[in-house]
């Protein structure tokens, strides 16, 4: 039998409710935008009357992307970037947190202040920049130039993911190591097989943070990259948005769409994706930031 809220409770239900649907809206508001702007008449959008849904319906802005062969090229570079950037990402934390997990690690408090500390602290970023420039250096010294590569091994890290995971890694019950240890398991299955199956909530919850970090990087893959046929989503989406705000490189548009239609329309089509794959995730992202979060 369902108990009966008492008065309190159910106008702090009615405001808290209220509350988060507008929040809601709020954020479904851009994108929303988006969507009517990128298929709405040169008119309307020129001359901002769209508030909410779109005006002379038209798909000419999708179709002038959907013909650029750097739009195609770019979404590859992306899909590279986030595919082998998320997998090298998850290679290196997973093993440095299964490392910081361990008691029996040498210099293991030391380890974990160093790596906390990064968190802290930041040296600014232009130190920053020229860091990552040496490494660019590096990496031209063994016949890697102007390579996505580049942006995939030297973003390969991130401290709060690592602690996630080590967090997580610490809380497995030792008892279920040392069982596994006794059947004959090695490291590399304990690992696998006991760690690994035991945290999936936090490792797809780091697994998304990587992946989402890598699709909208853009500032080191600017950066790093001058090769136009190598650079992702985001990079052409800028170039793009300073082509088209150019007052001289846009005096002759007479095109029945705006220009502004068809950053909305790469826009749109920059966040699909995430979109598509974020539901079936979803499911274990509080639970994983949970796990990984606190230590028991």
């Amino acid at each position: 039998m369902k108990r009966k809220l008492e008065v309190s409770e159910l106008i702090f239900k009615i405001i808290s409710y209220t509350f988060l649907i507008v929040f809601a809206l709020c954020c479904m508001y851009p994108f929303v935008y988006a969507i009517s702007a990128s298929i709405s008449g040169r008119e309307a959008v020129d001359y901002a009357t769209i508030v909410l849904f779109p005006k002379d319906i038209q798909f000419d802005a999708f179709s002038k992307m959907f013909s650029d062969n750097m739009f195609w090229n770019s979404y590859s570079n992306t899909l590279f970037l986030t595919l082998y950037g998320t997998l090298w990402s998850m290679l290196t934390s997973i093993l440095g947190a299964y490392a910081l997990s361990k008691p029996r690690l040498l210099f293991r408090r030391f380890f974990n202040f160093f790596l906390v500390f990064t968190m802290w602290f930041s040296a600014g970023i232009v130190p920053q920049y020229l860091n990552y420039l040496a490494t660019k250096d590096v990496f031209n010294s063994v016949g890697i130039t102007d390579d996505k590569w580049l942006v995939v091994i030297a973003m390969g890290m991130a401290a709060m993911n690592i602690i996630l995971l080590r967090n997580a890694f610490e809380n497995v019950p030792t008892e279920i190591e040392e069982a596994a240890v006794v059947d004959g398991a090695s490291e590399f299955q304990v690992l696998t097989n006991v760690y690994l199956s035991m945290s999936k909530s936090t490792v797809a919850t780091v697994t998304l943070f990587f992946a989402i970090s890598r699709w909208n990087g853009y500032y080191w893959a600017r950066q790093m990259i001058s090769n136009s046929n190598e650079h992702p989503l985001q990079v052409f989406i800028r170039l793009k948005l300073e082509e088209y705000t150019d007052s001289e490189a846009m005096a002759g548009w007479n095109e029945t769409y705006s220009s502004d239609s068809v950053i909305y329309a790469l826009i749109v089509c920059s966040i699909i994706p995430i979109l598509i794959i974020y539901p079936f995730i979803q499911k274990y992202f509080a639970a994983g930031t949970n796990v990984g979060g606190v230590k028991e």
